[in-house]
Order: structure tokens, then sequence, then C-alpha cells
């Protein structure tokens, strides 16, 4: 699904760790911007997308390598603003005609300062003092500026930090800005936004108006299924749904029982008796639980669930007459994270981020509304869309549910005894009034036992560890960091109130290098 026409700026991916960051940047000052893997950059592509700007993004490689990577030099034709990043600094440098080397000297990890040559709009609000930190990450540097091109700062080990051809509105820099590790990282953006004349027309309202309409145009008479969650995505996604087709939409709700406690009241509730979308409740718990009651591998988990999910999504799907499409919540961080540094698709894409093949099983179209946002602009179109702060605000919870949160073995018991958990946990966090300021928080059960002391008796019972991170939209993340009193409160509260816990930790790994599930 396409939006209408709005300002583009192009990210040209070159296999940075951080280039999704460059997007979340631009889409805060309501900025519409699209990544792009180099090898997509065609000229016909470039003609297609019209692009106001383009930012080069970091990336691994070395510009001499024989196979590094590269872009038309077609770009370079087009006479719009291009900001190059690290490796795209060093690439725009290589293809004009200047010169990259690598020796000992040269390396840059971390935080350096700046130190300014010449004045230039790019760092309009930088220098009030003598010099600005700016986070590195290169080993290669630019040993000679293309023709053109001047030098507006520099660092210990980078003599050309920043360039810029002004005649032409190329800039380059050697640091990353995307990164918060730049104090003035954002301002460097506005300030190239405004060298290249965007006006920020990418508002959730504006989108909404402009999928409503689409949705319309796309589906006309027929009928859609979607399938829900109770999260936000899902949520979401339903409600564009039915306040473009109102009822030629038909939510189904399975519960496949490794919901939070009191999920489904509330879910059923939500939808309902506030959005009034007609639903169809299939409470196939029991299945589920035989299905996978002993399964230790996380990834047969997903896949076993997944299956079984869509067999039963299937047959309640078949009730519906005459549907020919199925609603889907997929976010951009999905579309870009399917896409390999090569193009091609990734083999590591995790199994609750697609459906499987469910909508070519069934002969359906898939209708993917959020497939262009990130998950806070998500939350801000469900507020344009007037869905309740509560369900706004919820956290992130996954496919598999707490399936993924109990590793080792499935058994009824550590559900129970996990869902007990948790609800005590997020109930300590709300009481403490620190939910919103959480991107996501849970309690996993530990596949082991440990001794303990209760009521001067020996125990002997499961570990649980509290997760909670703080995030902008789930791809990196650090973990909260909560006062030793809630702690101990809370840690009171799930051994005291929680039949099968006798010992309690806290998950202080944050994303890299792990991730926010445990599984």
């Amino acid at each position: 699904m396409k939006h209408n026409k709005h300002q583009t700026l192009l990210i040209v991916d070159f296999g940075s760790q951080v280039t999704k960051l460059i997007a979340r940047r631009l889409r805060e000052k309501k900025i519409y911007c699209e990544i792009h893997p180099y090898q997509n950059i065609s000229e016909l592509f470039l003609k297609t997308l019209l692009p106001r700007a383009i930012v080069l993004s970091g990336g691994p490689k070395s510009v001499n390598d024989q196979h590094s990577p590269k872009v038309s030099s077609f770009i370079y034709e087009l006479g719009i603003p291009i900001l190059g990043i690290c490796y795209g600094q060093q690439l725009m440098m290589h293809q004009l005609g200047g010169k990259v080397k690598n020796s000992k000297f040269s390396s840059e990890f971390g935080r350096a300062f700046l130190k300014l040559k010449k004045e230039t709009k790019l760092l309009e609000g930088w220098f009030n003092d003598t010099k600005e930190v700016v986070w590195m990450s290169h080993g290669d540097h630019v040993s000679k500026i293309a023709p053109g091109f001047e030098v507006f700062a520099i660092s210990k080990n980078a003599p050309h930090a920043v360039v810029a051809d002004t005649k032409r509105n190329f800039y380059g820099v050697q640091f990353h800005p995307e990164v918060h590790h730049t104090p003035k990282g954002i301002l460097l953006f506005q300030n190239f936004l405004k060298i290249a004349g965007f006006n920020g027309d990418w508002t959730m309202q504006a989108y909404k108006n402009e999928m409503i309409q689409n949705i319309k145009d796309i589906v006309k008479k027929d009928r859609v299924i979607c399938g829900i969650s109770g999260g936000v995505d899902s949520t979401v996604t339903a409600t564009l749904l039915h306040k473009a087709i109102n009822k030629q939409l038909t939510c189904i709700f399975v519960n496949h029982g490794f919901l939070r406690k009191y999920e489904e009241i509330e879910v059923l509730k939500m939808f309902k008796k506030n959005i009034k979308i007609p639903l169809i409740y299939a409470d196939e718990s029991a299945l589920f639980m035989k299905e996978i009651e002993g399964v230790a591998d996380p990834e047969i988990k997903r896949k076993k669930i997944g299956k079984l999910f869509i067999n039963i999504f299937q047959k309640y799907a078949k009730k519906i007459k005459n549907a020919k499409y199925l609603g889907q919540g997929t976010l951009y961080p999905d579309v870009i994270e399917s896409v390999s540094e090569n193009g091609q698709i990734s083999e590591t894409i995790k199994s609750h981020h697609n459906v499987g093949g469910l909508p070519k099983k069934m002969g359906l179209k898939l209708i993917e509304p959020l497939r262009e946002v990130f998950k806070d602009e998500v939350r801000k179109l469900g507020k344009e869309l007037g869905i309740s702060k509560e369900f706004i605000n919820r956290h992130p919870f996954p496919g598999p549910g707490l399936a993924i949160r109990c590793p080792g073995k499935i058994t009824k018991e550590k559900i129970k005894i996990l869902r007990e958990a948790d609800y005590i946990y997020i109930d300590q966090i709300k009481k403490f009034g620190l939910y919103d300021e959480i991107w996501q928080a849970f309690a996993a059960i530990l596949p082991i036992k440990t001794v303990g002391v209760m009521g001067d008796k020996r125990t002997y019972e499961f570990a649980c560890t509290l997760r909670a991170v703080t995030s902008v939209d789930g791809m990196t993340a650090d973990y909260y960091p909560f006062e030793h009193e809630f702690l101990k409160d809370t840690s009171t509260r799930i051994i005291n109130e929680v039949k099968g816990i006798n010992r309690v930790t806290y998950d202080i790994t944050s994303k890299p290098p792990g991730t926010i599930e445990w599984e």
C-alpha cells in the first residue's frame, strides 16, 4: 500500500548496524524517508521515487576493497542535496575524485572531539564551545578530499571529519550523527533538512486519512479478515480497517493459552464494547498446550505455535464468506529486517514476524496498512484513531506469548506460575508510576529450581527473572534502572504471593548484545 506523495528522503543502506536510527531521527522531524539497500539504487528507481535528498549510510566495508558496496554515480547528477555518513562520506570522496586510506593512525572508535575549521550551514548551532563531542567508528579515513570540497571540521584522527561542496550541497561527516552519543546529531540532521527544503509534511493525521482512502480504493466491496492479539499493532490495524470499510471487516481472536492474566477479557471488552468490530473469539488454549507441552527448543516452540495458529485461523476464517483480503500489522522495521545487506531476503526473520504463507494458502490478498511506519508512529496513529490510551500505551507482547518467556520445557505448571509472577510485576510497575517510562517489561521463568528457606522449611522451587527496557522502537534498548526499593518490594510480593517461585533476579542486559525477549 502506497501513500500519496510526500517529500521523500532516500537512505541508501551499506550495511551499517545503525542505519535504522537515521530513519528514526528523520521521522521524528516529520520527514518521510525510506531505507533501501545500495543494490536497488538504479536510475529507474531514483526517477520513480523522486527523492528530495539522499543520505548515504555507514557500513562495515572499505571503499578500497575490490567488491566493496558502491552506488551509481547517477545520484551525483540529480541536483539534490546528499549527506554521506562514515562509509557514505568515504564513498562520496572515492567516487568524486578524492582518496581514502587506512593506517594504524587513522582509526577512531568511540567518543571523539571535533574542532571547527570553517563555518557551514550544516553545523549551525554547533561549536558554542571550542569543541564538540561526536561518536566515531571507522578504520579508514579520507586522506584527500574530492575537487570542489572544503574541510569544515577535524578530529584527532580524521583530518576531514566534516567536508562539503556547498555549491552542489554535498556534505560528508566521518562521525555518526544518528546515535545518541553525538549530542548535537539531531541538530545536524535538522540543518541538512533545512538545506534540502523539507517542510515536515509527514504526520500521522495525514497518514490516517490517506490509508483510509487507500483501503477503500483497494478493498471496494470485498470482505477483509484481520487477526488480533490485543497488542498495539493489531489493534491499530483493525481499527484503521474498520474506519475504512466498517462491516466488511471481521476480526478473529485466537486465544492460544499463553496470554497474560485477564488479557482475553480486556481484548474482548475493547473490541466488542469500545471499537464495536465484528469479532470471532476462538479459545483453543487446550489444543495449543497439548501441542507444545514438553517442547524446549525456542524455534520449535515458535514454529509449532505458528503452524497450529494458521490451521485454527483458517478453520474460523472459512466461516466468513467472500473474504478476499487478510489484514496484518506488519511494521516498517519488520520490512527492513526482512532484507539483508546483500538485498536478498534474510534467513533469520523471527517466526512471528510473518504469517507463514497464510494469505497464499487461503487464497487471500495481503493488506498491510502499517508497513510504512515505526512503532512509536503506530501509537501516534492509534491516538488519531481515537483508541484509548490504555491500549495505545500497552507494552509490546510477542505472538507466541508466555511460551517464549518460559525457557526450557513448556508445562502447564510453569505457564501458570509465570502468568501470576508477570501480573504482579506489571502491577508493581503501574503502582510505582513507571509503566509509561518503560518500553517493555515482563517476567520470565527460568528452567532451574533453587534451594530456599520459607517458614523454617527448605524449599526447592523455580527462579524467575524480571526484564524491563527503555527504547524508541525496539531495535536497540537499555535496561531500566529501577530503584533498589522497587526491586526489593517486587521480589517480596512475587515470592510471597506466587506459589512455585523462591528466587527473583533482574536482567540488566542491553540490546545489543542481548535481545529484549529471552527466546
